[in-house]
C-alpha cells in the first residue's frame, strides 16, 4: 500500500508542476481506485472487530454492526 500511496503522490506532484499526459491521467485514476478499494477493506476489517463500550462497562455496539458481525462469525 506504501508505494501506491508514493506513485499516487508523485503523479500529483507532477500534475502540479507540469501537467499530466492522459496515459498518467488514468493511472492515476486507476490507483486512486485501488487505494481507496484496500482502505475501505482494511477499514472494514477492523469494524468487524470492535465492540463499543460506554464509561460505564456496557455494550453499545450498535445493533446494525452486531448484525454484521454475525454474518461473518
Amino acid at each position: 500500500m506504501r508505494s501506491l500511496l508514493q506513485r499516487i503522490n508523485e503523479l500529483s506532484r507532477m500534475e502540479t508542476m507540469n501537467g499530466l499526459s492522459e496515459m498518467e491521467k488514468t493511472e492515476q485514476a486507476a490507483l486512486r481506485q485501488q487505494y481507496l478499494q484496500q482502505f475501505r477493506g482494511s477499514i472494514n476489517s477492523i469494524l468487524m472487530n470492535v465492540t463499543i463500550y460506554d464509561p460505564n462497562g456496557v455494550d453499545v455496539t450498535p445493533e446494525r454492526l452486531k448484525r454484521e458481525q454475525g454474518r461473518f462469525e
